[in-house]
């Protein structure tokens, strides 16, 4: 009789396991149905929410910039909305729920961004839409015939993509959402230097200079005929006709007060922003203190190098003795990456002490085409690298001293290391392009850091460059909520920045115009650093002797991109595992 008890029992426990595992992949099938579509989707409309905007690359036809198409992304994504409430989450495996609930908040994310201004500035002190499109063919890999045929239709399109800027500025201007006319002075030079004489000399036949020879030299000449044709009566003629719009509707209306809010609705607009690029629910007072509170601890330790070194003066002879001693600057291209070159291969022996997951693909080092510092990750097909862009036009404008932090940030153990694991990592497609400002700055500006403690910035001078970037994003919490807030003057922001770091003044005033230009952009890396080392404490407290640095960082690094709340609620699940 126990006999046959036992197997009613067991035979009832089958028949609910079994149903709760029918349940179970039913659930994981329809989301993974829904990834699916989405990531469809986001590639037939070449717009990939919160994608770094430095990775833009053409591919066909270009997006969709009109109302009509955000109309219709909104209710796209309203229907993924719903769609993934009907999920029950419960059902899905520890993994796919991360992946869930990362997803939802995309979503929810993405909603709210319909309701805000964003299409109203396709222009920053720093990018532009024109720019971002300029800068592209440097991003991409012309391996193939569908490459340059994909590339044709791309310059073919630009006159409709233009025009649909055009026509969201028109509307900016009309809303008084224009940029501040002082941050623009000279904006039009980035606009004009692409209205070339020669169309040979233009970005846009880089791609047609070196060919694969797999191409035939008759086809190749056809493209190359295509390209110029399409450079001299599509792409020019749009970009000139940019340039008149700007500089006589758009500048005649530009703002003329820095700050964001000085504009109807611009102070929900600001908070909204903080929220986007931070992943946080912190308040413009609270960042604005915690600015201040880093930028005088960061100070003191800028004062015990100035001791070190033995130099006789204050701290803002100091400053001015970085700026204008020549030993600190390079005068020639080649020059400024070789040594970028140089950093680069000593940190990558380092690497497999601190990190036990190491990426496979490579990335380069080139000049800017646009300007300034930045990476740009890879497509992900294995075609293209990442690239580490540097600054080599202005060279006054980077100076050696910053140039161990600058390159710890950009490439290793910075953006190129986190954003090729995330490649390579098995999960959502959609997951392997997210770029959380907060997580993703952060982590550059923590790399910074680590590269102290991995024993590099021997020399004095380089480590008061890594503090005085480190200052720079503490002053950046200062500044941004400043302007945009507290009613600071672009004086005043400058006056703070230039007071309390060691950039050259080329750098303060542009920096300042940027965050005047990209309001609460700037916010991300200090409160993305900031959360990452408390991460870190955490962890260090909890576990004592059995603390990995290796498996740590490995942690923060095996699920890309994350707001701070999930990847802070991820790394204590991780330290409780750890501890048993």
């Amino acid at each position: 009789m126990k006999l046959k008890k036992l197997s009613v029992g067991v035979l009832i426990f089958s028949t609910l396991f079994g149903a709760a595992n029918t349940y179970a992949h039913q659930a994981s099938e329809q989301f993974q149905i829904l990834l699916e579509d989405h990531w469809q989707t986001a590639n037939q409309e070449q717009i990939f929410f919160r994608k770094d905007p430095d990775a833009f690359r053409m591919k066909g036809k270009l997006p969709e910039m009109s109302a009509k198409g955000r109309e219709r992304r909104s209710n796209y994504n309203n229907d993924l909305l719903a769609r993934i409430n009907s999920i029950d989450v419960t059902k899905l495996s520890e993994s796919e729920q991360v992946t869930y609930r990362l997803f939802k908040y995309e979503r929810e994310t993405e909603a709210k961004s319909y309701q805000y201004q964003d299409h109203l500035y396709p222009l920053t002190y720093y990018s532009s839409f024109f720019s971002y499109f300029a800068g592209a063919p440097a991003n991409m890999s012309f391996l193939t015939e569908n490459d340059y045929r994909n590339y044709l239709i791309s310059l073919a399109d630009y006159p409709r993509y233009n025009k649909e800027h055009i026509v969201d500025l028109k509307q900016a201007i009309k809303l008084g959402h224009t940029q501040y006319c002082e941050s623009f002075k000279g904006y039009e030079n980035k606009i004009s230097k692409h209205l070339v004489a020669n169309v040979e000399d233009s970005v846009f036949y880089a791609p047609m200079k070196k060919m694969p020879k797999a191409i035939s030299s008759s086809q190749q000449a056809q493209y190359r005929q295509q390209v110029k044709t399409l450079i001299k009566d599509t792409v020019i003629p749009e970009y000139q006709a940019f340039y008149d719009f700007f500089t006589q509707e758009y500048m005649t209306n530009c703002r003329t007060t820095a700050g964001i809010s000085s504009v109807k609705g611009g102070a929900e607009y600001y908070q909204y922003l903080i929220e986007f690029y931070t992943t946080t629910d912190l308040s413009a007072d609270e960042i604005h203190q915690m600015g201040l509170d880093e930028v005088s601890r960061i100070r003191l330790d800028m004062q015990k190098i100035i001791k070190e070194v033995g130099f006789k003066g204050e701290f803002k002879d100091f400053i001015q003795f970085l700026r204008t001693d020549e030993q600190f600057y390079t005068n020639t291209a080649l020059d400024m990456m070789e040594k970028a070159s140089y950093i680069t291969r000593k940190m990558a022996a380092q690497l497999p002490k601190w990190f036990s997951v190491l990426p496979r693909s490579t990335f380069d080092i080139k000049s800017s085409p646009n300007g300034g510092a930045y990476y740009v990750a890879s497509d992900g097909t294995g075609t293209t690298p990442g690239t580490y862009f540097l600054e080599t036009k202005d060279l006054k404008s980077q100076p050696l001293y910053t140039l161990e932090a600058l390159t710890y940030h950009e490439a290793e153990p910075g953006h190129h290391f986190q954003s090729a694991i995330a490649q390579e990592v098995d999960m959502a497609e959609f997951r392997k392009t997210l770029y959380h400002s907060a997580y993703g700055e952060g982590w550059g500006l923590y790399a910074e850091r680590l590269a102290k403690e991995m024993g590099f910035y021997q020399n004095p001078y380089s480590d008061f460059g890594r503090l005085t970037y480190e200052a720079w994003r503490a002053c950046r919490l200062v500044v941004d909520t400043g302007i945009h807030v507290k009613g600071w003057t672009r004086q005043q922001a400058i006056d703070y920045l230039a007071d309390n770091t060691a950039l050259s003044m080329a750098e303060v005033t542009g920096q300042i115009d940027r965050y005047i230009s990209w309001p609460a952009q700037a916010l991300s890396y200090k409160i993305g650093e900031i959360k990452i080392r408390q991460l870190r404490a955490q962890a260090e407290k909890a576990l004592g002797k059995k603390f990995d640095i290796r498996l740590f960082h490995d942690q923060m690094l095996k699920n890309g991109s994350l707001p701070m709340a999930l990847l802070e609620e991820l790394t204590l699940d991780w330290i409780k595992q750890q501890q048993s």
